[in-house]
């Protein structure tokens, strides 16, 4: 379970991000702070894995504040304002949403930080105890889809949505793009072989002349990704 807090001197801003994270069940709302002290003062006393960050609070700016913590937890920007975002991606922002930001978009920021494996023991357990960490939150059919990586076999471009197809035989189309896929997978697990196909590494079976088999499909490589696949299989 990941641990954050809210940092805004908004309520309504408090209101919409509780309510988007309720609809997602690995992460937990442990702190309600309304300025960049209250904020201080329950970071000096608790440990959380992210916080969600207002810019343009009274007294002290949240960038300001988030310049003040030696080992500052993952940040994700929640600010009306785009100007600042250069100088959050500087100080290392795991995500800047733009208010008002929609429910995938907020799902977008919170995959960046629960796709990686958090650094402690507790998540080492939580993890074995589970049987798995990597996610991703899909929409499509008006649903947003709770997708494990291990289980997702390969990506398909298809017209203006994708096709994402799963080891359980089963499919779902999304509204993203196979570019957003690209973006957000691993590139130790995942390999873009075609302007239209991004293959899981571990769940191919063979490789033949110009197509990669991942049974019962076949996947082409296509002409500009050929140097790609041909690094994949002349790794030692």
């Amino acid at each position: 379970m990941y641990k954050f807090i809210i940092v805004d001197d908004e309520p309504l801003a408090h209101d919409i991000i509780e309510e988007f994270s309720k609809l997602i069940p690995h992460i937990r709302l442990v702190g309600q702070c309304y300025s960049a002290m209250e904020a201080l003062q329950f970071l000096n006393h608790n440990t959380v894995d992210f916080m969600f960050l207002d810019i343009n609070m009274p007294k002290l700016k949240g960038l300001d504040f988030l310049k003040t913590l030696s080992k500052p937890p993952k940040t994700i920007i929640t600010s009306a304002y785009k100007d600042y975002a250069l100088e959050g991606y500087e100080l290392n922002v795991a995500d800047y949403l733009l208010k008002p930001f929609s429910f995938d978009r907020f799902v977008k920021a919170v995959n960046k930080i629960t796709d990686k494996p958090k650094e402690n023991t507790e998540t080492q357990q939580e993890a074995i105890s589970l049987g798995q960490q990597h996610h991703l939150f899909v929409k499509g059919d008006k649903k947003h889809h709770r997708i494990a990586i291990e289980k997702l076999l390969f990506i398909e471009a298809y017209g203006n949505y994708t096709k994402l197809y799963l080891s359980d035989a089963s499919m779902v189309v999304s509204h993203e793009k196979i570019s957003d896929f690209e973006t957000l997978l691993e590139a130790k697990q995942f390999i873009r072989v075609h302007k239209s196909f991004i293959v899981a590494i571990a769940k191919i079976n063979y490789i033949e002349g110009n197509r990669i088999i991942i049974e019962p499909h076949k996947i082409p490589i296509g002409q500009t990704y050929k140097t790609t696949v041909n690094q994949l299989i002349n790794k030692p």
